[in-house]
């Protein structure tokens, strides 16, 4: 079976932009890594659908979590936030 090789477009909300500039260095490289992966494949083993949330998932990289909305039409990637796990989820 081939594979699309057509390239998803990230985006990242200032947010999380802000939020990936304050990781620790080891940890940020790690995080940068696993975004720019999602470029090829935006459901990566290891994904998670969150519940009650339409096209929207997370990765774990580390202690830390990687929330995404996929746009399958527009081919986009967009980060919404990256956020140590014990705060990935509250509002």
């Amino acid at each position: 079976m081939k594979k699309n090789t057509q390239e998803y477009r990230i985006t990242i909300a200032s947010s999380a932009e802000k939020e990936i500039l304050s990781l620790p260095d080891n940890t940020y490289e790690r995080v940068e890594k696993a975004i720019n992966s999602l470029k090829l494949d935006p459901r990566p083993h290891g994904t998670m659908k969150l519940k009650g949330k339409r096209n929207v998932y997370r990765i774990r990289v580390g202690a830390y979590r990687i929330v995404y909305s996929v746009d399958d039409k527009k081919r986009i990637v967009d980060i919404s936030y990256v956020r140590h796990r014990g705060k990935a989820y509250k509002k």
